[in-house]
This record gives C-alpha cells, sequence and structure tokens, in this order.
C-alpha cells in the first residue's frame, strides 16, 4: 500500500534525513586506504548510539538474506554492489567503495548511498560513479507531482544507456517512511506516463545502481553481498526524496542544514 505523508509527518522525517546523511559524509571521510570495513560498521555503530538511533539493517532479515544481516551498514567493494557484509577486509588501494546506511530518528526512517574510490582512482570507476549520480539527480529531478513512477525510471534509464550501461531491475528504489522497505519499488528502467502518479506527500528512496558491463548478480557466500556476474565493478547512488508541490525535496541532502 502507497503511503502519503503530510506536510507536518515531512518535517518530522527531517532529522532521519539530516542524521543520515552526516553518517554517510562520515564514512566517505573516514574510508581510506589500510581501514577496515568492520572500522566503518563500528564507527556508523557509534554514530547511531550517540544520537540514539535506530539501525534498519541490524536486525534486517528479508526473503533474499540467508540470516539476520547483524550490521549497521553496507559496504560493497569492487564487483559488489549491493548489500554488502562488512566482514574482515582492509581498503586497498584502487578500491570502489559503496557504502548504504539506513536509520530511523524518532520513528522516521531514511535511506541513502554514496560511492567512492579510495587512494588511486582508476578512470574507468570515476565515470561509473559520475554516471550513477546523474542518473540518481535525472531520477529525482522526474520527481515532482503530476508526473508517473514511470517517469523516474526513465529518466534514470536515459542516463544509464547514454553512457553504455545495462540495467538490473530486480532491485531499485522504493516507499521510505516508518520502515525502510515499502510501496512503491521503483525500477531503474521504465516507460516514461505509466505507473503511479505521483502525489505530494509521497516520500522515496531513488537509487540506482549500475555494474560495469552487466547487469547479471549473484548472491555471495555470505549469503547477502550481491556481485557482478562478470567480476566488473560496480556504483550505488541513494537519495530519500519527499515529493512536495513546490518539487522534490531531498531529505538525505549531504551539507544541508
Amino acid at each position: 500500500m502507497i503511503e502519503l505523508r503530510t506536510p507536518a509527518q515531512i518535517e518530522q522525517m527531517r532529522p532521519a534525513g539530516r542524521f543520515v546523511a552526516d553518517v554517510i559524509t562520515r564514512l566517505a571521510e573516514v574510508a581510506d586506504v589500510g581501514v577496515n570495513l568492520l572500522e566503518l560498521d563500528a564507527v556508523a555503530h557509534e554514530m547511531i548510539r550517540e544520537r540514539g538511533a535506530e539501525s534498519c539493517y541490524i536486525d534486517y532479515h528479508p526473503s533474499f538474506g540467508a540470516s539476520p544481516f547483524g550490521k549497521v551498514l553496507c559496504t560493497s567493494v569492487n564487483d559488489a554492489v549491493l548489500h554488502g557484509l562488512p566482514h574482515d577486509y582492509v581498503l586497498r588501494d584502487g578500491d570502489l567503495l559503496s557504502v548504504d546506511f539506513a536509520a530511523a530518528v524518532d520513528g522516521w526512517v531514511s535511506d541513502s548511498a554514496l560511492s567512492l574510490v579510495v587512494g588511486t582512482p582508476r578512470e574507468e570507476d570515476l565515470a561509473l560513479i559520475e554516471t550513477t549520480g546523474r542518473a540518481l539527480e535525472a531520477g529525482i529531478d522526474a520527481a515532482r507531482v503530476g508526473n508517473r513512477l514511470g517517469d523516474i525510471s526513465a529518466a534514470i534509464a536515459e542516463v544509464a544507456r547514454g553512457a553504455g550501461l545495462r540495467i538490473n531491475t530486480q532491485f531499485g528504489g522504493h516507499g521510505v517512511g516508518r520502515t525502510m522497505h515499502g510501496d512503491p519499488h521503483i525500477p531503474n528502467d521504465g516507460r516514461a506516463g505509466r505507473g503511479y502518479k505521483l502525489q505530494a506527500g509521497l516520500v522515496i528512496a531513488i537509487e540506482p545502481w549500475f555494474l560495469h558491463t552487466t547487469d547479471e548478480i549473484y548472491t555471495d557466500a555470505d549469503g547477502w553481498t550481491l556481485r557482478s556476474a562478470d567480476g566488473s565493478r560496480g556504483a550505488h547512488m541513494e537519495h530519500t526524496v519527499a515529493i512536495t508541490p513546490d518539487g522534490p525535496l531531498v531529505l538525505t541532502a549531504r551539507g544541508a542544514s
């Protein structure tokens, strides 16, 4: 069921958005060559404790997960692109890291993701991250009253296809509110003018993710981490967005007051 939020409720969601943005920003600062993925998870865990927030991940056990997630952060490295389970891995020069984080503050959830390269970057990795970021911006720009869900999906896909990327629609954006995942599902490919008509009060996570040379993924032996079928690298970007009469409001905007 698709739920709409009142203007007052959207205001109540702002602290969760700011907190999630602050955690993502801090993780981007800490991530570097020689840092263990478990250290990044510990940073997020401590920030949750200090804020009195609630993790959306640690007890999360959907049908596609082998067991409760057990960590508060997703860390996907190189050929991993989604749901990366933090483990004892030390980041190396040139690693492409995606961090995905969701938490609740005062009962409201926000969700965001960012990809970056630690150390010396490969040009193709920077290009993939840049394309994924532009796809996110295009999707957000289409999140306007009177448009349809398909307009968001089509805007994302246009950027991806323009860069020669293939698109997997198994995982994508979703509704956000009292829980992390709700209706509607927002695939990263679709037809403009189709689907649910966007209304003020809809709050969604828009999250394009792409792999260099494939759209096929498989689940790692850890039961969570999704990797590319051909070993190519992936990038993932995500923001929580409220649709308002004045346009899209990015609740997880980093650097916002």
